[in-house]
């Protein structure tokens, strides 16, 4: 090799590869953080319903996290099993989302005082199907308590 000689040209698949990688990670990254962007509110939510599924009121009212102005007997005409959303036996979350600028998850779930949770196609459970009820709750994000939305 002599001074007026160029160097060795670098093959330019190398570089595309790098670049290809890097976008398929970048769009994994992101696909990633959307799915899983609200899992600690929707899991204190499947936590607060199991309780109620289970029958386990003291739990869900301690898992509610209230404050003083909504004592047990309000929590119960609520949620108990004769409350005004019970008895809740079966339930399906349907979706979690964040109003701009607040700070707490908008969680969308169907309860049914049956269980299994009734399927709207199937004619033997239509009439347990019309009683499922379709309710919101907010969980705060600092803490996980939760509250009905304003």
């Amino acid at each position: 090799m002599s001074l007026l000689e160029p160097p060795a040209s670098k093959p330019d698949k190398s570089r595309a590869m790098a670049f290809t990688i890097a976008a398929l990670s970048l769009v994994v990254i992101v696909a990633l953080w959307y799915a899983f962007r609200y899992y600690p509110e929707k899991r204190a939510a499947q936590h607060f319903f199991d309780a109620l599924v289970a029958g386990d009121s003291a739990k869900a009212y301690q898992l509610w996290k209230p404050n003083e102005s909504y004592p047990m007997k309000d929590f119960l005409a609520d949620w108990g099993p004769s409350g005004y959303y019970g008895p809740v036996k079966s339930y399906k979350i349907i979706r979690e989302d964040s109003p701009h600028g607040s700070n707490a998850v908008q969680i969308a779930v169907a309860i049914s005082q049956y269980s299994p949770m009734p399927s709207p196609d199937d004619p033997a459970q239509a009439d347990q199907a019309h009683k499922t009820r379709v309710i919101a709750v907010w969980v705060v994000s600092k803490d996980h308590s939760f509250t009905f939305p304003p």
